[in-house]
């Protein structure tokens, strides 16, 4: 039994609601990286390591991911209209609380939790709509924009937290998501009224996914061996759950295709380094060159400008090109940003603002096609589920990568001298860690041409098969 729709929208009102789906899903994204830039100032204000600060922005990416598939799942069985409104009203009432309890850092996690568990609905919701209502070539075009939004939303994060914390204060970063509120209105009386679906949401193995990944990410952080208990166990649990529950929280059958988990570890390891780079750059910013938050936003807003301008253009590449030339193209330009911010720590600030306007423009591009790439390991029936996981593996690669480089902050594990033109102590740390994620990107890269020959190889069989 399928979804009851009792209403459709019109080809204007299909029109009509373009903007406001990349409105929503730039407000949505932006508080993946809107904070980082105010983490020094969190750090000073609470007395904090970059661990303990690197919550901040750790816990809305984790709660942020494990949400997005809860989402995607319950929208196969609930109105897409009211679980809209939902997902604004939780993002809007966790902001405006977090700015009220600002003074208490426990209550600021808190808050930021609530946060990426609402923000996460309006993706995932948005990906159903397109799915649902829109043309095979109208979907090909909302993807690639919302790509490009998406990517923007990340970018400009650093540039507007940087001008509000050092022009006005961190806290009012909590507010931002209020203007979303302007959407509520314009969704309720577009989207058609639909039905309940008949079907189960594991709310248990949500709950065991959410544990085991945050206690993992505790134990990377904190080293309390509690916490790997308890990840393990959940782990395990979460294991023979699967094998017992009727609408399980994530199909084992798409786990078993060994191209479909190549293409997801490759996507972890490569949004991992993006993203743990996203984090550290202010930090190095603001420690080793002494820069105010404003200056920081500034430098990477040219950055910012060309995510939002590549995604598009990596959409129309993938048509004219392939998602296999584009991948690599993507690769190789993420590899340069992190050799030219190895080169230019400490010492060339201008190098380093080219250096995350390539990073950027490379992000775009692999980002686009690498979702192309996974998608086509999957059949049809698959791919909702598939990618929901897929994403998933994005969004903890984002939250584990920012724990451990904020650890390797804190110890002197790589605080050595490698690098041979760094001289400043405080930067030898920074220089070691964007080395060892220029290494992460070659051997994704690596890992990538092998998939894709691989997933080549598979085309062509089928396609003779086909032809025979």
């Amino acid at each position: 039994m399928s979804i009851v729709v009792t209403s459709s929208p019109s080809e204007d009102d299909i029109k009509r609601i373009v903007p406001w789906i990349l409105y929503v899903i730039f407000f949505s994204v932006l508080n993946e990286t809107v904070f980082n830039v105010a983490t020094p100032s969190i750090s000073k204000q609470f007395h904090l390591q970059p661990s303990q600060v690197s919550w901040v922005v750790t816990i809305f990416i984790l709660f942020f991911g494990i949400g997005s598939i809860m989402f995607g799942k319950l929208s196969d069985l609930f109105s897409l209209k009211h679980l809209m409104v939902i997902g604004i009203i939780i993002y809007v009432s966790s902001s405006v609380l977090g700015f009220l309890f600002r003074d208490h850092y426990v209550t600021i996690i808190l808050f930021r939790a609530i946060q990426g568990l609402g923000a996460s609905a309006i993706p995932a919701i948005n990906n159903t709509i397109i799915t649902r209502y829109f043309t095979v070539t109208g979907r090909k075009k909302m993807f690639g924009l919302v790509t490009s939004t998406f990517s923007f939303g990340v970018a400009i994060g650093p540039v507007l937290g940087g001008y509000i914390t050092g022009y006005i204060d961190w806290a009012y970063l909590f507010l931002i998501p209020v203007f979303i509120l302007a959407a509520i209105p314009f969704f309720l009386r577009i989207l058609p009224k639909e039905e309940r679906k008949e079907g189960e949401f594991d709310l248990f193995g949500a709950i065991l996914v959410s544990v085991m990944i945050t206690s993992l990410i505790l134990f990377l952080t904190l080293m309390n061996l509690v916490y790997l208990a308890c990840s393990l166990a959940a782990g395990i649990w979460f294991v023979i759950h699967l094998r017992v529950h009727p609408y399980p929280f994530i199909q084992v059958a798409i786990l078993r295709k060994p191209l479909y988990r190549i293409g997801v570890i490759i996507g972890f390891l490569v949004f991992s380094a993006y993203m743990t780079m996203m984090f550290l750059l202010p930090l190095l910013l603001s420690q080793v060159s002494a820069l105010r938050a404003e200056t920081i936003g500034m430098l990477m807003f040219p950055g910012a400008l060309c995510a939002a301008l590549c995604g598009k253009l990596a959409g129309d590449s993938i048509v004219k090109k392939g998602a296999r030339y584009v991948t690599i193209a993507g690769l190789g330009l993420i590899a340069l940003g992190f050799l030219f911010i190895w080169l230019s720590i400490d010492q060339r600030i201008w190098w380093i603002v080219v250096a995350f306007m390539v990073l950027n423009i490379g992000n775009a591009f692999s980002q686009t096609s690498l979702t192309e790439s996974v998608s086509s390991t999957l059949h049809e029936n698959q791919i909702g589920i598939g990618m929901g996981v897929f994403n998933l593996g994005l969004f903890f690669a984002q939250a584990l990568g920012t724990s451990v480089a904020a650890k390797l902050l804190d110890v002197s594990f790589l605080n050595f001298p490698f690098h041979p033109f760094v001289l400043k102590e405080q930067s030898f740390v920074y220089a070691n860690v964007t080395l060892f994620l220029l290494m992460i990107i070659l051997y994704s890269a690596f890992m990538y041409f092998l998939f894709s020959q691989r997933v080549n190889q598979i085309s062509h069989i089928g396609d003779e098969i086909h032809g025979n």
